[in-house]
């Protein structure tokens, strides 16, 4: 007999992430304790000791779940591949890198479903005070940031921030494209969600390097934005639809 679905699933994409991996989602469970959720770390086909930190944990957190992809495919593909297996309606994610401090989420989490919310709000969003990253990093992600959302109008400050809170059923109705997680605020705001943010704290990785580079996080986001204006002009809202 299967077990009930709980009411909170945390999917965490993970490549190469040996030393952070194990501690992370320890973390995150300490700071869900008491309430009923999942744990999903989506192994990235990592080459290092990712997948047998993710296997010591489970031994000791029954809520931990590992899914492992056979080839890499980043972390959009990551992140969908832990919405498709997570049983909860409201799923959080946060980087594997362990910048996002676990003990954010329940604010997050609480934001999203608290009573009196919008019945159209899709997702809660982070967004980082005192970023812990390099001056030429967060001089990039400015840069960006301002581009895509007076490009986008998405009202999002800080998209490249990995901890959100989001309405499953949102999320899965979104389209589908490499790079899709830097964009979750404007195509939300496209299939007619409305995005909320919270401030959240930030901090030094405890192990490993990024997996991107400026210039190179440059380029796939100009091309990027361009679909995405695509996608937006192509956009029709229903209003809402009803069965008689």
């Amino acid at each position: 007999m299967a077990s009930p679905a709980p009411a909170i699933s945390v999917v965490l994409p993970m490549h190469n992430e040996e030393g952070n991996a194990g501690a992370l989602v320890r973390e995150i469970a300490d700071a869900l304790a008491g309430q009923d959720f999942e744990i999903i770390a989506v192994n990235d086909a990592s080459r290092d000791g990712t997948l047998a930190e993710l296997q010591g944990a489970r031994a000791e957190l029954a809520q931990l779940r590992v899914v492992s992809h056979r080839n890499n495919a980043g972390q959009s593909r990551a992140i969908r591949t832990g919405f498709l297996a997570a049983r909860a309606p409201i799923v959080c994610t946060l980087d594997g890198d362990g910048q996002n401090p676990p003990a954010d989420l329940p604010a997050l989490i609480t934001q999203l479903t608290r009573a009196g919310a919008p019945e159209a709000l899709g997702m809660v969003g982070g967004e980082r005070v005192g970023r812990q990253d390099s001056a030429w990093k967060k001089f990039a992600s400015r840069l960006g940031n301002g581009v895509r959302k007076r490009l986008l109008n998405d009202d999002a400050k800080d998209t490249g921030c990995g901890i959100k809170a989001i309405r499953r059923e949102a999320y899965l109705s979104l389209p589908y494209f490499d790079h899709q997680h830097r964009f979750l605020p404007a195509l939300m705001k496209r299939e007619g969600y409305i995005v909320e943010f919270h401030p959240v704290s930030h901090r030094p990785r405890m192990a490993g390097k990024s997996k991107y580079t400026n210039i190179g996080r440059l380029f796939a986001s100009i091309s990027d934005i361009m679909g995405v204006m695509w996608l937006n002009s192509r956009s029709r809202q229903t209003g809402g639809w009803e069965e008689s």
